[in-house]
């Protein structure tokens, strides 16, 4: 099966206007199990390492491999998994988390491109539905719009 018709649009964004985000469907995690969800943000900390927005990242690689995995911890919470972010650094609050970070919309934007071309292998091997890739896609693009804190310029 191949998602011709699957629309991973960006939302447009309006400083500090934060709609309602829902959790994607715990099913894709079934789908592709805690090493796919890691394989995939692994995928998205190594281009975030080299990418225009980097500045706002950890500068050694080893860094950004804990970060990525740190970040695995909360999707695979959030898609119904175990608490494992949780466990390890408490409550998520991760709005709270980013106020560090000159997080603005223009790097939300290049946050979403990584993100929308890291997802692309769990598209072309059909390893999960359309509906469940695009619960997650829905989730991340609202959930980007959460974190952003600055404005462009």
């Amino acid at each position: 099966m191949k998602f011709s018709t699957l629309d991973l649009t960006i939302s447009p964004y309006q400083y500090r206007i934060t709609p309602p985000v829902t959790k994607p469907n715990p099913q894709l995690l079934t789908d592709i199990g805690e090493q796919g969800m890691r394989d995939l943000l692994d995928r998205v900390y190594m281009e975030l390492f080299d990418s225009s927005i980097n500045d706002i990242f950890p500068k050694n690689r080893e860094d950004m491999i804990k970060a990525g995995d740190n970040t695995a911890d909360f999707f695979i919470q959030i898609c119904g998994g175990d608490d494992y972010f949780r466990q390890k650094n408490g409550s998520p609050q991760m709005v709270g988390r980013h106020t560090f970070f000159n997080i603005t919309p223009k790097a939300r934007l290049v946050w979403l491109e990584i993100f929308r071309e890291s997802i692309e292998p769990i598209i072309t091997e059909n390893l999960s539905s359309e509906e469940n890739i695009k619960s997650l896609w829905n989730y991340i693009d609202i959930f980007s719009m959460w974190m952003v804190n600055t404005k462009d310029g």
